[in-house]
């Protein structure tokens, strides 16, 4: 069953996969003390029901809440963390765009090489610190800055030059010069006429 543990006035909310009840804990403590928002399940299957990818239409769904991080447990009965991993990134665009972490208790290379593969964004041995947290958390809240601070930019650059979309004026300037054939030089008539009005002035 899900659990959310809402904490804090930041909008980083993470869904966090294990099935041991004691790692859930220590995770949505050190969620909690990183002032997130925390939904807890306890396998892959209830994961992908809380996302609305086990195709069932009596899902528990998203809840209003957008979700930033799953931090998922690897060795789990059922589904696998790699296999939950396979799931989001296979199954849904808009999912498959939520950074994954996986977490273990063993070290085995060709494991995190292949979560690694398949799109998670990171590998993290447990017991999971505080300080891989805030590391995380910092490096989701800072993306999410980039991503706005871009769209804002390019809007205000909309705003403040319309034209930006025009070709540039040099490239219109070359072209029209490129059209026009040489003019002949000026005869001494042409060249002393301006001299003339000029001294009258």
């Amino acid at each position: 069953m899900a659990r959310r543990v809402s904490c804090g006035s930041e909008e980083l909310h993470v869904l966090a996969v294990d099935d041991s009840n004691v790692d859930r804990k220590v995770i949505e403590r050190l969620l909690r003390i990183s002032s997130c928002k925390v939904t807890a399940v306890e396998s892959g299957s209830r994961a992908l029901q809380y996302l609305g990818l086990d195709g069932e239409k009596n899902s528990v769904g998203f809840d209003g809440l957008k979700v930033n991080l799953i931090m998922t447990d690897y060795s789990m009965p059922g589904m696998t963390g790699y296999e939950l991993l396979k799931k989001i990134k296979q199954k849904s665009s808009a999912l498959r765009e939520i950074p994954v972490v996986i977490m273990s208790s063993e070290k085995v290379l060709a494991r995190i090489d292949r979560c690694l593969e398949e799109g998670a964004e990171e590998f993290l041995m447990k017991p999971v610190k505080l300080s891989d947290v805030k590391r995380l958390k910092s490096f989701i809240l800072r993306g999410e800055a980039d991503v706005h601070g871009e769209k804002q930019t390019q809007k205000r650059k909309l705003e403040e030059d319309p034209w930006s979309a025009s070709p540039p004026l040099s490239s219109s300037t070359s072209s029209l010069s490129g059209n026009l054939s040489p003019s002949p030089p000026p005869s001494p008539s042409s060249t002393l006429q301006p001299l003339s009005k000029r001294t009258r002035l």
